[in-house]
Parts: C-alpha cells; sequence; structure tokens
C-alpha cells in the first residue's frame, strides 16, 4: 500500500507513503489516493482531511518508471490513465469537507497539483514549488484549470510556462500556499488549524460554502447571483442553521 489511512479528532489523515521514491506519483498511487479520499468523503466521522507524506518530499510528481511506460501507450490509454488524475484532482477540489494539504518537502509538477487542489496549504520554508512539465515536453494540463481559478492567468503562465521553482515565501505571496511553519512545528500546527475548524464550523455550512464558490466563478453575475440566493435558501432549512440560530439567540456557545 502506498497510502495510509488514519482517524483521530474527526480529522482524517491521509498519508502518502513512497519516501524511497520520493513520494512520487504512478497509476496505483492515484487510484489508492482516490480510494482514500471517497473513503473519507463518506464517513460522517470525518470532518476534516489533512494530505501530507512521509519522508523528506511531499511529492516530486510522477514515477520515473510510470513516465516509460507511458511513452508506449496508445491515445486511448493515456487518456483513461489521464482522466484517473483528473478524477483525484476534482475529487479532492470538490470534496465537501475541508482538506489541508502538510507539506513537509518539495511539491514539484504533479506533486505541486497534488497540493494546490486542497483548499488550504502548509509549507515548511525549505520546500520548493513548480509545474516543470514543459522542461521535459510534457503539460500541466489538469492542474492548470484549477491554477487559474486560484491565483489567476497571469501567475498561472508565469508558473507553467517557465517551470521554474519558487520557494515558500514567493509561493505564499501569490497565494499558492496559506502557512509557512517551521518543520518541527509544521504537524502540531495542522492538528491545531484542522481540529478548531472541527468544533468552531458547521459541516454543512462548509460543504454548502464550497459549492457555492466552485460554481459561482463561472457563472455569469446574473447567474450566480441567482445561484446565491438559492443557496442561502436552501442553507436556512439545515439543521445546523437552525441550531446555530438557535443557540446565537439563547447565548449559548454551540460545538460543532
Amino acid at each position: 500500500m502506498f497510502v495510509d489511512y488514519q482517524l483521530k479528532n474527526r480529522v482524517a489523515n491521509i498519508v502518502i507513503n513512497r519516501p524511497d521514491k520520493r513520494n512520487a506519483l504512478n497509476a496505483e498511487l492515484v487510484a489508492q489516493l482516490t480510494q482514500a479520499f471517497e473513503k473519507a468523503e463518506q464517513d460522517e466521522n470525518v470532518k476534516v482531511i489533512v494530505l501530507k507524506a512521509m519522508g523528506d518530499v511531499f511529492s516530486a510528481g510522477a514515477d520515473l518508471d510510470y513516465l516509460k511506460k507511458l511513452q508506449s501507450n496508445s491515445f486511448d490509454e493515456n487518456l483513461k490513465d489521464s482522466n484517473q488524475l483528473r478524477k483525484l484532482f476534482q475529487l479532492i477540489y470538490e470534496q465537501p469537507k475541508i482538506v489541508i494539504a502538510q507539506v513537509q518537502g518539495h511539491a514539484i509538477a504533479g506533486g505541486c497539483g497534488l497540493a494546490s487542489v486542497c483548499d488550504f496549504i502548509f509549507s515548511i520554508p525549505e520546500a520548493k514549488f513548480g509545474y516543470t512539465e514543459v522542461k521535459i515536453g510534457f503539460i500541466p494540463a489538469i492542474v492548470a484549470v484549477f491554477l487559474l481559478r486560484k491565483i489567476g492567468e497571469g501567475l498561472t503562465k508565469e508558473l507553467v510556462f517557465s517551470g521554474d521553482l519558487i520557494d515558500a515565501e514567493r509561493a505564499k505571496q501569490i497565494n499558492l500556499i496559506n502557512f509557512i511553519c517551521p518543520n518541527n512545528e509544521i504537524e502540531n500546527e495542522v492538528v491545531k488549524f484542522a481540529e478548531k475548524l472541527c468544533v468552531s464550523t458547521s459541516a454543512q455550512s462548509i460543504a454548502l460554502t464550497k459549492q457555492l464558490l466552485n460554481k459561482v466563478q463561472d457563472q455569469p453575475l446574473d447567474e450566480a447571483l441567482d445561484f446565491a440566493a438559492e443557496m442561502n435558501a436552501h442553507a436556512r432549512s439545515t439543521n445546523d442553521c437552525k441550531n446555530g440560530i438557535q443557540a446565537f439567540l439563547d447565548k449559548k456557545k454551540i460545538i460543532w
């Protein structure tokens, strides 16, 4: 198994466990990550998901043996394989639960893409980020769709056209990542952040808000506002909203 799954205090830890291969991606690892995220989504005991990796590298991108195999694939085989990665990235991006990437080392090419589709990224100062695909005649196709949404066209072009690596400080400046923590503190900071979200936010509210944010970005203003109004009305009928408003009126602190 290339992926470990642990549940503690309503936080699911999905851990890439290929440190001997710098946690490089191949078809089997992508499939196991997909299964782990599907498991976390379906588990009512899970409120927040943390994606992290064993060893000193978050993920170095595609496995070399995997890249060699792709050279002999037919177009249909490569399309099927590409769609597996698309399924994983979309599953993480549209996940109704908060997903935090804990980046304890370099995140490169597909590994950087994997972190990029998470809701929050915590990184150590020494980590490097980059989409290096153009340097080997490849393209960062799947992640580019999400990256445009995250940091905009200009910065996306800067990163994917150059293929250069950037440090954590630069990644934070362009809003690619959210937090920088020393290596000996990142684990505790992620746990603290995840557990705070568990007790201070409504799971139903998070799920609906994520759905709203994902959808309205591509809609014309009127359509986006219509959808937002519908989501607002829908949210009011949820149990979480009713319980939250009642607690507020009763001046009671609610623990989610």
